[in-house]
């Protein structure tokens, strides 16, 4: 059986079309004879589209059989032989245009791109640089051995598992962990095969062959899962297994008691399943081309379907969840200076700087119009951070100097840092601590709306999984009100995850680095952040999201399950009216031919039905006029503006609880000028402007609602602020029953305009690209 399924199951992509081309012609040619009255030429060419559709066909069905399957394409050659056997031809070349069509287009849906995961191997280094006394040779990296001493260069993939041997190593090693700040390697530490050098050269002392280092086993997994993934069975054939059997045993009882073979094979004809065979592939198609026009490339139809009955979602979180880049989260200032001027310090040395968290300062003093300043003598120490002289006065960027006793705001600060999962840069001048930039890796702002349209979608249980500390990973969760967090995993830890969650349901893995390369392999549907995630991640993909926006699988997501019940309601109302012709054609009331064309309306039918697969949900997504997104653009951007206004409240609030004199009272009169003359116009702007646009497409004035008492009660915190400044008057001091208020206030303004930013940004900004 396996040399006749070799021999007759076609093995060339090109031949699907081919045979669409053929049978189209015999029919058409044949139609063209009769139309003539050559009937005789008619019924060869009829038949010659029978014969050519019924070889591949019996190949296809030999090859289902092999598998354990008998699908829809067992039917068609029953009833194409039928058709050969009793000289209904025009019924059989029909028949073999039905079965061109619906292998044509199946053959579009679930067509796979290459998983071959060429990415993985070409970041893969090829050689090393080994150092042999005073002598470096670069040589091939399977020449490398256990103890041998080699030499890193800066932007260099570390070629082998090693330790280090030099005073310390920065290293980026987003590659592996998914993790975008850079981390430090002191003498003797474990490097991985695979990570970058961040900082300046370091010598690296071998600790494994290239077989066995981290990388190659990172090939070897994200291989062996996609060798594991089973193909799918076709949506059709699934159905078929009732309908086959009631369509042969409905011919054979025609046959039986009629004596009939004719009105056996017209009940075949007319149960040919070109529903199955058409309805399933259109609406698929139609489902890949609506994502398509998303930005989501989805691979093949299997991954479409799948991705539309999938109960388990999981994520990775850097890259995925967060924006994958850090970003100034606050900028706290020593007694005496101003956040806006300790920022603006850290960006103008910075500015000299291709660190990650250097661009992340310097791009947070672009958005608050802080252009930095310039700087002389400037010099970097890796993993110390960079100091010059800028103003005649010398300033550094990064790590306190060691001895360096921390004053209580930069306690404060620490704790904070470490309560918040965030990293600081510290800034001194004159060897002085006088301010710090926060920095972390926030949430997407279309997170949460993405995670709640996926459990509308049917997304039932939602799981993070990261290779980043518990800390960082478990605020993110619950932020996102995610069902699960796993935290510090490898990419083998991940493949087992994945594997785990899959004996529950169909499972989706999203992620965006290479180390989530064998899990979106291993995963029922992977999914590639493709915009800024790595090549490996999108190859090893089903799907890939092409913008560098999260809700697109959310969009993806609600084209599949329309797609798949869309294909579902064609292919089970092709075959009710299929059912209804067949016991007419049993009775004898269609002749094989007649009976053909009637399918032939049928299929017209269940076509355009799918198709509407086509059209956009409008359900899925909130409406938006361009005005609408300009003006959501317009405030977004103000937001980010507003940020050191945000900060300034709490830097006010912490002096305030430290030391409540004439200082304090003078940040806490900076904080009412900037509330008066810049947080209060945006708030006012936000509820004449933005929330009557958003109305008609939320569906009302109650959407908006929560969003307009928040505006109440930051009005309400600023003016109490400032009645407190007006009782303290210009003596400059606060009476003691007054502190304690006035703190609760700026405390409790910071936390409403935080979160108030944090809803609006989620709920609206959002919706705007």
């Amino acid at each position: 059986m396996r040399r006749l399924a070799r021999a007759l199951t076609p093995t060339t992509a090109e031949f699907q079309p081919v045979l669409l081309a053929v049978t189209a012609a015999a029919l058409i040619a044949g139609g063209v004879s009769w139309l003539a009255g050559n009937t005789g030429l008619a019924d060869v060419c009829w038949g010659l589209g029978t014969v050519a559709a019924v070889v591949p066909a019996l190949g296809w069905v030999v090859a289902a059989l092999r598998q354990g399957r008998t699908g829809v394409d067992l039917i068609a050659v029953l009833a194409l032989g039928g058709t050969l056997a009793v000289g209904e031809f025009l019924a059989g070349a029909l028949i073999a245009l039905m079965l061109a069509t619906g292998r044509t287009l199946e053959a579009a849906a679930e067509r796979r791109a290459s998983h071959d995961l060429v990415a993985l191997l070409e970041h893969a280094p090829r050689t090393a640089r080994r150092r042999t006394g005073t002598v470096v040779r670069t040589v091939p990296l399977a020449e490398v051995g256990v103890g041998d001493l080699l030499v890193v260069g800066p932007g260099e993939v570390v070629p082998v598992d090693g330790r280090v041997v030099d005073a310390l190593a920065v290293l980026d090693e987003s590659v592996l962990t998914g993790e975008a700040t850079p981390v430090e390697r002191a003498r003797g530490q474990e490097v991985r095969s695979g990570v970058v050098n961040a900082g300046d050269a370091f010598e690296l002392r071998a600790a494994a062959t290239e077989q066995d280092s981290t990388y190659a086993e990172i090939v070897r997994l994200a291989r062996q899962a996609g060798a594991e993934s089973a193909p799918l069975a076709r949506l059709a054939d699934r159905y078929a297994a009732w309908f086959l059997p009631l369509s042969v045993a409905t011919a054979g009882l025609a046959w039986l008691l009629s004596g009939s073979a004719v009105r056996a094979v017209a009940v075949l004809v007319v149960a040919t399943p070109c529903p199955l065979l058409l309805a399933a592939p259109v609406a698929i198609v139609s489902g890949l081309s609506r994502a398509s026009r998303l930005g989501v490339v989805i691979r093949d139809g299997g991954a479409l379907e799948n991705l539309g009955r999938a109960r388990t979602l999981l994520l990775d979180k850097t890259g995925t969840l967060t924006g994958g880049r850090p970003r100034v989260v606050d900028v706290t200032a020593a007694p005496g200076w101003k956040p806006a001027d300790v920022l603006h310090l850290a960006a103008t040395l910075d500015q000299y700087s291709p660190h990650v968290l250097a661009r992340a300062i310097v791009d947070a003093a672009h958005e608050r119009g802080l252009d930095p300043g310039v700087a002389l003598e400037v010099s970097e120490e890796a993993g110390r951070g960079i100091s010059g002289v800028v103003g005649g006065r010398g300033a550094t960027i990064g790590r306190l100097p060691a001895g360096t006793e921390a004053p209580a705001w930069a306690r404060a600060v620490e704790n904070r840092a470490m309560l918040d999962g965030a990293a600081v840069a510290w800034l001194t001048v004159e060897a002085r601590p006088v301010g710090a930039v926060l920095l972390r890796d926030p949430v997407r702002h279309d997170a949460p709306r993405t995670l709640r349209r996926l459990r509308t979608a049917g997304i039932e249980r939602i799981v993070m999984l990261t290779g980043d500390r518990p800390e960082p990973a478990r605020e993110v969760a619950a932020v996102l009100g995610l069902d699960g967090v796993r935290a510090e995993l490898s990419p083998a830890g991940k493949v087992t995850a994945v594997r785990a969650e899959q004996e529950r349901a169909v499972t989706v893995m999203v992620g965006d680095g290479v180390n989530d390369a064998p899990a979106l392999a291993a995963a029922d549907v992977g999914v590639a952040m493709g915009a800024r995630g790595s090549t490996a991640s999108s190859e090893a993909a089903d799907i890939v999201l092409t913008t560098d926006r999260l809700d697109r699988l959310a969009d993806a997501a609600a084209v599949a399950v329309r797609a798949r019940r869309i294909a579902v309601q064609s292919a089970l109302g092709g075959m009710l009216m299929s059912l209804a012709a067949m016991a007419a054609a049993a009775f004898g009331l269609l002749p094989p031919a007649v009976g053909a064309l009637l399918q032939e309306g049928i299929d017209v039918v269940v076509i355009l039905n799918a198709l509407r697969a086509l059209r956009t949900d409008r359900a899925a997504q909130p409406a938006l006029e361009p005005s609408t997104q300009a003006l959501i653009q317009r405030f977004a951007a103000e937001h980010d503006d507003l940020q050191d206004v945000v900060e300034a409240v709490r830097s006010a609030a912490a002096r305030l609880a430290v030391r409540p004199g004439p200082d304090a009272l003078a940040s806490v009169r900076e904080v009412h000028r900037l509330l008066t003359e810049r947080l209060l116009p945006h708030e006012y702007a936000e509820e004449q402007q933005l929330y009557p646009a958003l109305m008609p497409a939320l569906g009302g004035p109650e959407a908006t609602a929560t969003m307009s008492r928040a505006h109440a009660e930051i009005e309400r915190l600023s003016r109490r602020i400032a009645t407190h400044l007006s009782l303290a008057g210009t003596e400059g001091t606060l009476a003691p029953e007054q502190s304690e208020d006035l703190l609760a206030c700026l405390y409790g303004l910071h936390t409403v305009l935080r979160l108030h930013f944090a809803q609006e940004e989620e709920n609206y900004f959002s919706l705007a690209p």
